[in-house]
Order: C-alpha cells, then sequence, then structure tokens
C-alpha cells in the first residue's frame, strides 16, 4: 500500500492526518506514506518531526476578494497542481487523502486526472471551500458531523460517510487517575479545564480571572487553566494583583501549556473550551460535559455550527465570544455544580456523541479504496 496524504495550515488540519496516517499504517502492511504540504504551513515542522516522509507544493488561498494577489495566486495554484502531478506520478499511491486546507487542492485534482482513488475528511460542520470544491472529483468523503451531510446534498448518500473525527489513541488510553497523579490534581473535587487552544484565547483568559476569584479555596472544584504561552504572565500577575494566592489557595492550577493534554483529558468533569472540530471530538469520545465559546473569527463562522451541533444534543452549553464575561462563566458553572444529574446526562450525551474509533473507520474506507 502506497498512500499520498495531504493537510496543512492548521493543527486542525495537520493533526487528524498523522493519526488517519498512524491508524493506517497499523492497518495495512508494508505501507508507504508520503505527505504533500507547503514551506510555509505548521506541516512542514510537525510532519518531519513525526517520523513521515514530507514533500512541499506552492500554494496560497484566494482573498475573498477580487484583486491582484489573487492573480498570482492562481498562477502559484496552477504551478502546484503541475508539481503535484510530478509527485504523484512519482510517488504511485494507491490511494491519496485530503484532511483539509489549501494545499489539498492541488493534490486531490492530480489524483482525480490520473484517475487515482482518492477521498477527503471533512472536520466541520460547515465544509471548507477546498472541501466544498474538492468534494466534486473524489471517490469518498468522509465527515467529522452528521449535520455536514447537508451541504454536500448534490452527491450520492453513499459517497458521504459519517465517521466522526478522527482522535489521538492517547485520549482514550489515559486515565483518571493518571492524570489526577500527573497534574496533582484532587480525586475528592470535580475537575474544571479551562483550554482556549494551543495559543490561548484572550476572552477566555480574561473572564477566567473572576471566576479564580470567585472558587478561590472552593472543596467543591479544582480549575486547570491552560492560558496559552503568550497570555500566561498577565493571567499570573493580573491574579497576584487581585490577591489571589494560587499557592495557599490549592484548586486552582494555571499553566502556559500542556504537553499531556490526553491525562487532562482523563481527570477532566467539566471543559471550557472554543468549538474547534478536534478538540470537540477529544472531549465527546471522553464524555466530557463542555462549556463552549466559538471562536468568532473563524471561516464561515464553522465553530459556532460545530459548538451547536453538541447544544442541540444537550452535551454542551454556549456563550457567544461577544457576551462572554466573568458573570455569565460563574453563573453556568455554579448551575451545573449545583444539579450534578444535569451534569451527568450532559456527560452521556456527549458521550454519546463521541467516535473514538473514528481514525480507524477512516482508514479502513480509505484501504477500501484501493483498486484491486
Amino acid at each position: 500500500m502506497r498512500m499520498i496524504i495531504s493537510g496543512g495550515g492548521t493543527g486542525g488540519h495537520i493533526y487528524p492526518a498523522i493519526t488517519i496516517a498512524r491508524e493506517i499504517a497499523k492497518l495495512a502492511e508494508h505501507c508507504e506514506i508520503l505527505f504533500v504540504g507547503t514551506k510555509q504551513g505548521l506541516e512542514a515542522d510537525i510532519i518531519p518531526k513525526e517520523g513521515f516522509d514530507f514533500t512541499t507544493i506552492e500554494v496560497r488561498g484566494l482573498e475573498r476578494k477580487l484583486s491582484w494577489k489573487n492573480v498570482q495566486t492562481l498562477f502559484n495554484t496552477a504551478g502546484g497542481v503541475w508539481k503535484s502531478i510530478r509527485i504523484v506520478k512519482a510517488f504511485k499511491p494507491d490511494v491519496v487523502i485530503g484532511t483539509g486546507g489549501y494545499v489539498c487542492g492541488p493534490v486531490l485534482l492530480s489524483a482525480s486526472l490520473l484517475k487515482i482513488p482518492s477521498m477527503i475528511q471533512e472536520q466541520n460542520v460547515i465544509p471548507g471551500i477546498t472541501n466544498k470544491i474538492l468534494a466534486r472529483f473524489v471517490d469518498k468523503i468522509a465527515i467529522g458531523y452528521q449535520e455536514a451531510r447537508g451541504y454536500f446534498t448534490e452527491y450520492k448518500p453513499e459517497q458521504i460517510i459519517f465517521t466522526g473525527n478522527p482522535i489521538r489513541p492517547e485520549v482514550m488510553s489515559a486515565t483518571r487517575e493518571e492524570g489526577q497523579a500527573a497534574l496533582g490534581l484532587s480525586p475528592a473535587r470535580l475537575t474544571l479545564l479551562v483550554v482556549g487552544g494551543s495559543r490561548g484565547a484572550r476572552s477566555i483568559n480574561n473572564a477566567m480571572l473572576g471566576v479564580h476569584k470567585h472558587f478561590s479555596g472552593n472543596r467543591r472544584i479544582q480549575i486547570l487553566h491552560v492560558t496559552g504561552q503568550n497570555e500566561y504572565n498577565s493571567i499570573v500577575g493580573n491574579n497576584k494583583q487581585a490577591g489571589i494566592d494560587i499557592s495557599s489557595d490549592g484548586n486552582i492550577i494555571i499553566k502556559p501549556y500542556l504537553y499531556n493534554m490526553p491525562l487532562a483529558l482523563a481527570a477532566a468533569d467539566l471543559a471550557i473550551f472554543r468549538a474547534g472540530a478536534v478538540g470537540l471530538a477529544e472531549l465527546t469520545a471522553r464524555g466530557i460535559p463542555a462549556i463552549l465559546v466559538p471562536y468568532p473569527y473563524a471561516a464561515e463562522n464553522h465553530q459556532e455550527f460545530n459548538a451547536q451541533a453538541l447544544a442541540k444534543q444537550g452535551a454542551a452549553c454556549v456563550i457567544a465570544d461577544k457576551e462572554l464575561s466573568s458573570a455569565i462563566l460563574i453563573d453556568t458553572i455554579e448551575r451545573l455544580l449545583d444539579n450534578p444529574e444535569a451534569l451527568a446526562d450532559m456527560a452521556k450525551k456527549s458521550k454519546e456523541l463521541g467516535r473514538p474509533q473514528a481514525a480507524e473507520t477512516i482508514a479502513r474506507l480509505a484501504l477500501s479504496l484501493k483498486k484491486p
């Protein structure tokens, strides 16, 4: 089995691709995998460190308006298609997979032109522009949310497969006890995990200052707040100014970044998150109820739609970023603390939405596309 996988620009496209690749490698004997990305994207740093072969093409996204830059971009894209054809011809893949990002365009189009089986994996409720275009050329569309099916209505139902979104296997293998021990958490308290993404989220961090003050020293709850590297010093400094002594109060832990996020998820009873597809896939796989604050500037406002998909099923509460405040967070947390039955029901609904085997499902789907 020889496989080309393309996806880049953001971690939301890259990490699912890596997870799928590892699952394919487990299922297929003598599997060779080549990643195709760009020099500018995060994939240029991440993919080689993960031990996969990696090559690049030149491609950039179009602006959403008429401009000379778009003319230049179209010329670059044409060059990207030509180089992609050369890469595909040289590697001779059995299947080509795209996980999102502009780099997928030339690679998947090349596969279609060369009659090589291909598929895309769409993580969000609202498909990205690239995947909307590529859907016309690929054999299968693996969707992370059932709701995404409504955006591919012009295609045959058998072409669209609901798989869920792939998550790292460590997310499911980590135990609650391991997470509590590694992070210094008390088994006697409810654990609130607050994460605004790898770079943090200023609106969430600012709102959390009042939450820290309100719950400081509270015996019912402990807060593990991951601020992001850039926000950490200001959050710690603001806590000191507010008279919150984190070291003595004992129930607030502030970290700039967590390298062992699966352990934090294993220990969490409630989460405050943005609504990126990968993060939500991990929350639901573990059955963690959530307070979601969608990032308001995401393309097509897709995080809002992701969040509402969970809220409609009773697995999450949604707070708009523009409405976010310490008061509304405190009120929402208190309401859930005072109603453990409601929190347990949210956890149950979250678990029902989880697809911990999504990576294996997608890998098997990709392998099934190989021509006899």
